[in-house]
């Protein structure tokens, strides 16, 4: 991890420690979240990146080694002379599905006036998917208005 990142603040005072911080610390810009939309859509390739999503060159060098260092991708060789890679989602990567599923969401409701430009299916029966949030004791559905919060394992007081 670059010792310079916020995503530090994690490990240190634990009155400035936050989990939303460390994440929007490392994905948190326009550009790093479209990458990774299109390498969950199954664009790995840097030149394919680039099409897709037209970005300068630069700016996507920039946003693929920061998701490479934090290991939200990973860089695989597929062609040794020229020497090309291809960047692919690691497990922490993969994780974020869901986040990108919620702003997706937000944007659908917001700004598309609810019609959905893009509709995600379960693949095997493509049915729309639903995103909810679900208590793990009594399995009901939980809205925004009946979410609380306390101190968890990782807070230091």
């Amino acid at each position: 991890m670059n010792p310079k990142s916020k995503t530090t603040a994690i490990t240190g005072d634990p009155s400035s420690a936050c989990s939303i911080e460390a994440t929007l610390d490392v994905i948190g810009d326009r550009w790093s979240l479209l990458v990774l939309r299109s390498v969950f859509r199954g664009n790995h390739q840097f030149s394919t990146l680039q099409t897709e999503l037209g970005i300068a060159r630069n700016l996507l060098s920039s946003r693929l080694a920061r998701l490479v260092e934090n290991e939200v991708l990973t860089k695989v060789e597929y062609q040794r002379r020229p020497k090309r890679y291809e960047y692919r989602l690691t497990g922490k990567g993969a994780d974020l599905s869901q986040a990108l599923i919620a702003l997706m969401n937000w944007g659908d409701r917001w700004y598309a006036s609810g019609k959905a430009p893009t509709i995600l299916t379960h693949r095997s029966c493509d049915a729309a998917l639903e995103q909810v949030v679900v208590c793990t004791a009594c399995g009901t559905d939980v809205g925004p208005t009946a979410i609380s919060s306390r101190p968890g394992p990782g807070r230091r007081t």
